[in-house]
């Protein structure tokens, strides 16, 4: 019985160990994920403004159609 409560922990401990090194990689993931994250908000900037853009110019045809 006690040879495999040892060989639980001493298990436990290298799960242990090998979950510690796992930061540097979810690190790296988060700044992946934030750089997508940014790129997406400044095409959908880009998209809005183009929008607004857009409307801006349809409003102008139709007031120069009015005169």
């Amino acid at each position: 019985m006690k040879p495999y409560f040892y060989a639980l922990v001493f298990a436990g401990v290298l799960a242990g160990l090998a979950a510690c090194g796992d930061k540097k990689d979810s690190a790296a993931r988060d700044q992946e994920v934030q750089k997508v994250m940014q790129e997406g908000m400044q095409k959908e900037k880009a998209m809005m403004e183009g929008m607004q853009k857009g409307v801006e110019n349809i409003e102008k045809k139709m007031t120069e159609e009015k005169k």
